[in-house]
């Protein structure tokens, strides 16, 4: 080989070095973007927790000084309130992907419409933002 082609074979190395190392530095960037996300939807995660809660006493409260059918229905949903907040501290964002994916195998058909709906909606709120 002559002088030209080790040149041109340490240009390539050279080469495929350095893309190697900006490689494992994005990955390295997204991986910490990814675990800040991660924490900040964690955070997230247990405030509406905890919103959740506090609504759910106040309808407990409020409940019991409405008329029984009234009282029952505010009862009600405040029991599914607390539930909702305990699934949020029970469950981190994996998890939860992890049971929307399983509800999206199970009804595939319900799914499709739910997200037809919630793209139909965020579509007119973007449109009605400019």
């Amino acid at each position: 080989m002559d002088a030209q082609g080790r040149d041109s074979a340490g240009d390539v190395t050279r080469v495929t070095e350095h893309a190697s190392q900006k490689a494992a530095q994005i990955k390295e960037t997204v991986a910490d973007l990814g675990r800040k996300a991660g924490d900040k939807l964690d955070e997230q995660r247990v405030r509406t927790a905890s919103t959740l809660d506090s609504t759910a006493s106040a309808l407990h409260e409020g409940g019991d000084r409405l008329a029984s059918t009234a009282s029952n229905a505010a009862h009600a949903t405040a029991n599914k309130m607390h539930a909702a907040a305990d699934y949020l501290r029970d469950h981190d964002a994996r998890a939860m992907m992890e049971d929307l994916e399983g509800l999206v195998r199970r009804y595939p058909g319900q799914a499709l419409a739910a997200a037809a709906v919630v793209g139909f909606f965020a579509g007119r709120a973007l449109r009605n933002g400019d």
